[in-house]
C-alpha cells in the first residue's frame, strides 16, 4: 500500500510539472513572438529615423543654397550704385536687419539654421541614436 501511495504521489508530482513545464513553454512562446514583433517594430523605427535623418540633411543642403543665394542677392543689391537711389529708405533698412540677423549669423560655411538646431539636436542627432547590435546576439547566442 505504502509503494502504491508513493506511486501516486509521485505520479501527481509527474503530472503538475509536466503541467507546468507546458504553461513554461506555452509563455516561452508568447514572449518569443511579441520579441519579434517588437523587433520588426525597432527595424521600421530605425528604418524613420534614417529617413528623416536623409530629409533633414536635404533640408539643411537647401537652405544652405537659398541662404547664399539671398546673401549674393543682398550683397550685389549693396554694391550696385543705383541701389541706394532705387531702394527707399525703409527697404534699405529691411535689407539691413536682414542681412544682421539672418544673413551675418546663419551663413557662416558649415553653421546649421539655429531653428533647425534647436528644434530637432536632441531627436536626430547622431550620438543620441548610437545602438550597439553586439548586444542583440548576445542575447540571441
Amino acid at each position: 500500500i505504502q509503494i502504491a501511495q508513493c506511486f501516486e504521489a509521485t505520479l501527481q508530482r509527474c503530472c503538475r510539472l509536466e503541467q507546468d513545464g507546458r504553461r513554461a513553454r506555452e509563455e516561452l512562446a508568447r514572449v518569443e513572438a511579441e520579441r519579434a514583433a517588437l523587433e520588426v517594430k525597432l527595424k521600421h523605427a530605425r528604418n524613420q529615423v534614417e529617413v528623416e535623418m536623409k530629409k533633414r540633411h536635404r533640408a539643411e543642403t537647401e537652405l544652405e543654397k537659398q541662404e547664399r543665394k539671398l546673401q549674393l542677392v543682398f550683397e550685389s543689391l549693396m554694391r550696385e550704385p543705383w541701389g541706394s537711389g532705387v531702394l527707399s529708405g525703409e527697404q534699405c533698412s529691411v535689407l539691413s536687419a536682414l542681412a544682421g540677423r539672418r544673413l551675418g549669423a546663419a551663413l557662416v560655411p558649415g553653421r546649421r539654421s539655429s531653428a533647425v538646431d534647436e528644434s530637432c539636436q536632441s531627436l536626430l542627432s547622431h550620438s543620441d541614436i548610437s545602438y550597439d547590435r553586439t548586444e542583440d546576439d548576445v542575447v540571441r547566442n
